[in-house]
């Protein structure tokens, strides 16, 4: 039970091209967002669509795969942890923010099937 107590597990789209950066030691990180879609009947028995975006960072080796296949609008699964940060912003106001942090990426989808035919 101890690794299900911080897990996540998403499928979703890519909503904009990820950003990738490599530091002075070498290592790598992919930091992008993506959309997953929720669908269901609202009391009127009308198709509603329901829209959220998570923040996903990557280190290292998934990174590098990352950087390799991602783009805006790939349908990804991303497993990995939810961690909290902070910062402070420009005017001295300290800011709060949850991540997903993803340690396994698959392809999902079409652009999946078309990347293994290349």
């Amino acid at each position: 039970m101890n690794a299900l107590r911080n897990k996540v597990q998403l499928i979703g789209n890519i909503g904009k091209t990820p950003e990738f950066k490599t530091f002075e030691s070498g290592k790598k990180m992919a930091r992008f967002s993506i959309a997953t879609n929720e669908v269901y009947r609202n009391a009127n028995g009308e198709r509603v669509t329901e829209t959220q975006w998570h923040n996903i960072i990557a280190w290292g080796k998934v990174a590098e795969i990352a950087e390799g296949i991602l783009d805006k609008g790939t349908e990804v699964a991303i497993e990995g942890k939810l961690t909290n940060n902070t910062y402070t912003d420009k005017s001295g106001v300290k800011r709060y923010f949850t991540q997903v942090q993803a340690n396994q990426l698959l392809l999902v989808g079409k652009k999946a099937e078309e990347g293994v035919k290349e």
